[in-house]
């Protein structure tokens, strides 16, 4: 097989995508990093040997093993000089990947061995091809890396997830109640209520499970649709800020400038330039 590498653009999403796959046939002493990633990876190695430094932990792997790369996290892999290591690798990113992989034994030991494991090495096959497909590619990845990611949890669980269950239930369902509500003026007590939950309680658990407080998460997730809005609709500057829940156009365009590093109305000239001429802004 050749080399081959796959790479999709991400904005932080309320689920979990894919946003790399890929194979490399690496060369003796073929290194990466220290460096530090922006999303998961799980590199599983088909053949060879190599090191995988992360955690202040030194890692000696071989054909079967897999291991964990963290966002946030300072890594360095190395392939042996005289066996070097060819791999695969899945990268996953999103407000829940977090969640998901610590239902498995990988989040804390960075490392497994999954051998010959027939359905896991498949999930990695069909990843490549899936590339292939000339339309819904996102979908047919994704829904390998969901596979992927339950084989995990099944062959992998964590020993600490059925303590868990429920706070990561409550964490799964606050996002649920932002994407279905996030066009009212709701707050952060507004949540906790409807969970039953203290404010406070929620915070904590919410940072914990997705990496983010959930006040930034819910002004990243109205952001977020008022940036489809504003390239995909000539709907006003107002009517965007209104539909994303800002009763306040001059608040909306202020934070979105805060955010976004510029107006609404520029960012809808440089994404769509003839609906900025038919907006009403």
């Amino acid at each position: 097989m050749q080399d081959y590498t796959f790479s999709n653009d991400f904005f932080r999403n309320i689920d979990a995508m894919i946003y790399t796959c890929g194979y490399e046939n690496c060369a003796p002493g073929h290194s990466y990093g220290p460096i530090l990633r922006n999303g998961y990876l799980i590199h599983y190695i088909l053949g060879g040997r190599g090191i995988y430094k992360a955690r202040g932990k030194l890692f000696r792997l071989k054909e079967g093993d897999a291991f964990l790369i963290c966002p946030g996290e300072l890594i360095y892999y190395e392939a042996d000089q005289n066996d070097p290591w060819r791999y695969t690798w899945i990268g996953m990113q999103g407000i829940k990947v977090k969640g998901y992989l610590e239902r498995t034994s990988l989040w804390d030991n960075l490392v497994i061995h999954y051998g010959q494991d027939d359905q896991m090495r498949l999930c990695h096959e069909k990843m490549f091809e899936a590339d292939k497909l000339p339309q819904n590619r996102d979908l047919i990845m994704n829904s390998i890396m969901y596979e992927y990611l339950f084989l995990l949890a099944r062959k992998f669980p964590s020993p600490h997830y059925a303590c868990d269950e429920k706070k990561s239930d409550y964490a799964e369902e606050a996002l649920k109640f932002i994407e279905g509500r996030y066009c009212d003026q709701i707050t952060i007590q507004d949540i906790a209520d409807h969970l039953n939950i203290n404010r406070s309680y929620l915070h904590r658990l919410f940072k914990s499970f997705t990496g983010v407080s959930i006040q930034n998460y819910l002004l990243d997730y109205r952001l977020r649709q008022a940036c489809i809005l504003l390239k995909s609709t000539a709907l006003s500057v107002r009517s965007v800020a209104h539909t994303v829940g800002y009763t306040d156009p001059l608040y909306f365009s202020r934070i979105f400038r805060q955010k976004m590093g510029m107006s609404p109305s520029e960012y809808r000239t440089q994404n769509q330039p003839d609906a900025a001429v038919r907006s009403n802004r």
